[in-house]
């Protein structure tokens, strides 16, 4: 299948602010939001009751998974200002409301995309560093719960630098300067109440980057790393798509990156009957549930089957 003729117009607008659409308004303000959430726990904790700050803690989890996925990813393909200024001052509010260097993370993902959940190669090494394969045994995805709680471990850090190195010293210093942004709010609510950071932040901060390697998991599983069009999994539930702007349409994502979110639905529509054709997988429920997909494909067997058709006798 060439992909080449398939085309996709960019969104464009008349507004001083925003670079593509007034839209990207929304994601914006829930950005704001989980930024002002995160500061509201630390003020809540010592006058609130345990059961209720837990609620409150779960929330943050699922907040940071769905702004890793929805808001900060977005802003990644498709920035959100015309102003240089304002999207570096949003990647700090992103950087301190999810707890690592937006910059960083650009990285990371870009990496993803330049692999797309590729299979190791004969090195045992794979192009994305957070391919569900990196892990797994002959060609097969890793166990789910071991890609969901250990990923969080797996950063490489002067892997992540040397990368960003390529693209110029002054992204580096941004990414630091994210790094020390987050960092010194950290330690400053350290210093206020240490207990809150140790007992309550982190355990549910951790819980927040487990359901985004939750979400990511299954947003490739059954996928074929060998298709382009089928590298990702879609959803597209219309709750889960509002809440995570439009990332559900995960295949047609990585078929397309640079599609703005408000025209996935139509970007789908225009290639639909090629997905079909093409075998691209589909699930009912959002990704993070995707473990409860009544047509779950098993991993046993799948690995051999790929590297049959990559390596016919």
């Amino acid at each position: 299948m060439n992909a080449d003729p398939i085309k996709v117009d960019r969104v464009t607008t008349d507004s001083k602010i925003f670079a593509f659409t007034r839209w990207d308004a929304i994601p914006t303000l829930a950005g704001l939001f989980h930024f002002a959430y995160f500061f509201a726990l630390f003020f809540l904790y010592p006058h609130t009751p345990l059961w209720i700050m837990l609620i409150l803690g779960f929330v943050y989890s699922l907040m940071m998974n769905a702004n890793i996925n929805g808001v900060s990813h977005n802003f990644i393909h498709n920035p959100f200002f015309r102003s240089n200024l304002l999207n570096r001052a949003f990647g700090i509010v992103e950087s301190i409301a999810c707890s690592f260097s937006q910059t960083y993370y650009d990285v990371v993902h870009m990496q993803h995309h330049k692999g797309n959940a590729d299979r190791p190669n004969d090195q045992g090494e794979t192009i994305d560093w957070i391919s569900i394969y990196k892990h797994g045994h002959d060609g097969e995805a890793e166990n789910p719960w071991s890609y969901v709680f250990l990923s969080f471990f797996r950063d490489h850090p002067a892997a992540i630098k040397r990368e960003l190195r390529k693209r110029g010293q002054g992204e580096v210093v941004w990414g630091n300067i994210e790094l020390a942004a987050f960092a010194t709010t950290l330690f400053v609510m350290f210093i206020f109440n240490w207990r809150y950071v140790i007992f309550f932040f982190v355990p549910f901060f951790y819980l927040g980057h487990c359901f985004s390697y939750l979400n990511g998991y299954f947003r490739h599983y059954g996928g074929n790393p060998d298709k382009p069009i089928a590298w990702g999994v879609s959803s597209y539930g219309r709750i889960y798509n509002w809440l995570f702007f439009y990332n559900g349409y995960h295949a047609e994502h990585h078929f397309r990156p640079k599609v703005h979110w408000t025209k996935m639905e139509e970007f789908h529509q225009q290639i639909e009957e090629l997905q079909r054709q093409e075998g691209v997988r589909v699930i009912d429920h959002a990704h993070m549930l995707g473990f409860l997909d009544p047509n779950l494909p098993p991993r046993e067997g799948r690995g051999e089957q790929a590297a049959e058709v990559r390596h016919p006798a």
